[in-house]
């Protein structure tokens, strides 16, 4: 148990102790009904968190691996292919493209945004790409047709969608947006001159309801969401062994239903999303405040064209390790995601990437630190947080 004067990383009890009545409700009807697979619950949260996202079908599943999975080859994308997305993520993001059957290949970050570069995506497709005698645009890297784009919304900002979806239109590509970080943050597009919810820009869109996630269930769970019906269809036949009623099978799937359960517990929370995520950027203009002046440390840059919803609040620092060994020695709990950028890592090794291949990924993954963020986190937490940070920068530029 954290000392009473520590800062932890992350506090997941006090919006459940909060939500106590309406998470025990959720069991009690759970137990009068025996409704724990599928059912009202089930769809009244699917509904839900459609109309949040401003889209029409939400699919749930067992997590957000699964989610972008099933997505993924709801949307055709499968053996023989190559998909494009970054290596500063969690591995989850790439499972579930190698578990679809394709293989992903890497793209570099934007420095500021740490998200998609979208000039190194340009980059790639002009230059490690070629056209076959069929006109499909193939890898030189891999020699695979290269078929999809997979933006990752990373700490709860959305990537320049707009010149993604500018590019996969060029190329022929689809996109499916990784928002699993990424509940309620928005984007303006400037082709339609309008905000734009996570989720809705690609073709379908994988979210995880990870309990530290800015809605998080009381165990694993994700969801797809989508515009497209057909999409939907075959997500929730994914989901269920591939059938659309019991024992009728059109396809082979896996077992990756949401329970009900933890179906009920989101929707018990969902109310709740917004105002939390404006706790979140609340909390993100504070520190931006409190850190503007060490110059020892590089704060999150959101573009004019964002509402990032921090689900992480990420510096950079050059003597990472000795800042979070301070600061843990100091009782503030911290983060790093991620140390390591894919490209770099054992599944991957036969990809044959240098560290040179994705330099900003490279360099950022040396840098990063993620400082408490919760909606429930106080001003005087934070106080103390920039002045622990504060004191350690002056001391190691002495």
């Amino acid at each position: 148990m954290s000392a009473p004067d520590s800062i932890p990383f992350l506090d997941l009890v006090t919006p459940h102790v909060d939500l106590e009545r309406e998470l025990t409700e959720v069991f009690e009807r759970a137990l009068r009904t025996a409704g724990f697979i599928g059912g009202p619950m089930l769809e009244e949260f699917e509904s839900s968190f459609a109309k949040f996202c401003c889209a029409d079908y939400a699919v749930g599943v067992s997590s957000g691996t699964d989610a972008l999975r099933f997505a993924l080859m709801a949307c055709g994308i499968g053996h023989g292919q190559a998909v494009l997305t970054v290596p500063n993520t969690f591995i989850a993001t790439t499972e579930a493209i190698s578990q679809a059957g394709a293989l992903p290949e890497f793209v570099d970050i934007d420095e500021r945004t740490y998200n998609l570069s979208t000039t190194k995506l340009k980059e790639y497709l002009e230059k490690n790409c070629t056209r076959d005698e069929t006109g499909a645009l193939i890898s030189r890297r891999s020699s695979r047709a290269v078929t999809a784009i997979v933006p990752v919304h990373l700490y709860g900002q959305m990537a320049d969608m707009d010149e993604i979806l500018r590019l996969a239109e060029e190329f022929g590509l689809v996109v499916i947006e990784d928002a699993c970080q990424a509940h309620g943050a928005q984007y303006f597009s400037r082709r339609l001159n309008r905000w734009m919810n996570a989720g809705t820009m690609g073709r379908a869109a994988a979210f995880s309801f990870y309990p530290g996630k800015n809605l998080g269930a009381c165990g694993e769970a994700g969801a797809t969401v989508t515009n497209d019906a057909s999409v939907a269809k075959t997500m929730r036949m994914l989901r269920d062994h591939g059938q659309v009623k019991k024992y009728f099978h059109d396809l082979e799937g896996y077992n990756g239903r949401l329970d009900a359960i933890q179906a009920g517990f989101l929707n018990a929370k969902l109310p709740c999303l917004a105002g939390w995520n404006e706790q979140r950027r609340s909390r993100a203009e504070e520190y931006n405040r409190l850190l503007s002046g060490n110059e020892a440390v590089v704060c999150p840059y959101e573009p004019t064209w964002s509402r990032a919803v921090y689900h992480l609040y990420v510096i950079r620092t050059a003597n990472r390790e000795g800042l979070i060994n301070f600061l843990m020695s100091k009782g503030v709990g911290t983060g790093i995601h991620y140390p390591i950028p894919l490209h770099e890592q054992g599944p991957y090794a036969a990809l044959n990437y240098n560290p040179d291949d994705l330099p900003v990924s490279s360099l950022v993954a040396k840098e990063i630190v993620s400082l408490p963020m919760f909606p429930h986190l106080s001003k005087l937490q934070q106080q103390r947080v920039a002045e622990e940070i504060a004191a350690f920068t002056s001391k190691s530029s002495a």
